[in-house]
């Protein structure tokens, strides 16, 4: 499988509008490209619309997501249109960017060692180098992850959400509260006992 710092190998597939597409029709852009195992099976479809709904916002970072498996033009398109997907899906029958990119060999399903397509995706960048790699993608978030890593740069960790304001908030609120004002002055009570007054002597 590639890594980061390794050179994009290039590919022409034929998309699911029919027309070819390859790594050089987008100059000056980063590229997403996710292969996957099959269309319409559910870990794909989440990925797929995740994707999809993200396009926007990988769009005003720069960048292209391009969708890769061994499934037919024809199907891609009923794939596409029964989830009504945005992303570009690529046909891939013969495997040959698959292996390229090292998204085709052994992988575990189920507890038992098969071959197949392996979920991976690369973020390429303008320089089509490779910049942030992932293999054996959980799909749940993934999108999200990848977008991050594009916001980013492209490389290194997704950046550290903004801290929130709420716990502050909460925490504001909670010492207002009756108990908490009444333990914040126990302490200034136990202070304020005193001691017994000594008896007062009088002179005769």
């Amino acid at each position: 499988m590639l890594n980061a710092g390794d050179r994009a190998p290039d590919f022409s597939l034929d998309s699911d509008s029919g027309k070819a597409v390859s790594l050089a029709d987008f100059p000056g852009k980063t590229v997403v490209l996710y292969f996957y195992p099959k269309d319409d099976t559910p870990g794909c479809t989440r990925e797929a619309q995740a994707f999809s709904a993200a396009l926007q916002a990988f769009a005003d970072a720069g960048a292209v997501v391009l969708g890769v498996s061994r499934d037919s033009v024809e199907r891609h398109r009923k794939f596409r249109d029964k989830y009504d997907l945005g992303v570009t899906l690529l046909s891939d029958p013969e495997l040959a960017a698959h292996n390229a990119y090292g998204a085709y060999g052994e992988k575990t399903m189920y507890g038992k060692k098969v071959t197949g397509a392996i979920r991976s995706t690369f973020i390429i960048g303008p320089d089509r180098k490779v910049k942030h790699a992932f293999s054996g993608v959980k799909v749940d978030g993934h999108a999200d992850a990848v977008l991050a890593l594009v916001r980013g740069g492209g490389g290194g960790a997704p950046p550290a959400p903004p801290t929130s304001t709420k716990g502050a908030a909460a925490k504001s609120a909670a010492s207002r509260t009756p108990a908490a004002k009444s333990a914040a002055r126990a302490p200034a009570k136990k202070a304020a006992v005193k001691a017994p007054a000594k008896p007062v002597t009088r002179s005769r």
